[in-house]
């Protein structure tokens, strides 16, 4: 079992920065992979980044590519997730997941671990 708690939301203006936090606890997770994901009202969940356990690689969607930026601390139990140019159609819940395979995937259904969430708002 793996706990995450996100941390960092809050409301910046277009083109503003925010730094996302997520925490883990439980069982090793240093060997997860760690995907952040992210749900606008009305909209689907949708994939934002993904990172492999070790840290090597990762993924993003195309909408964030070059603007966010994952990244890990196996030896805090902590995922960042760096939000640069911040833009409103960026506004959304943003959660962290842990998927045990340990790579970075981008399919939602992978991971098995959730967090609550953490809201991010940008205002245009």
């Amino acid at each position: 079992q793996v706990h995450v708690v996100e941390s960092g939301g809050g409301l910046v203006q277009a083109g503003g920065s925010l730094r996302l936090s997520c925490a883990a606890s439980g069982r090793i997770f240093s060997t997860y992979g760690m995907g952040w994901f992210r749900q606008a009202p009305g909209k689907e969940r949708e994939f934002v980044a993904a990172i492999r356990w070790t840290g090597s690689s990762a993924n993003y969607a195309d909408s964030v590519k070059g603007r966010f930026t994952i990244s890990r601390d196996n030896a805090k139990d902590t995922v960042f997730l760096q939000m640069n140019s911040l833009i409103p159609e960026d506004t959304a819940v943003y959660y962290c997941a842990a998927a045990r395979t340990g790579y970075a995937l981008t399919y939602s259904p992978a991971y098995e671990y959730w967090g609550q969430g953490t809201q991010v708002t940008v205002s245009s």
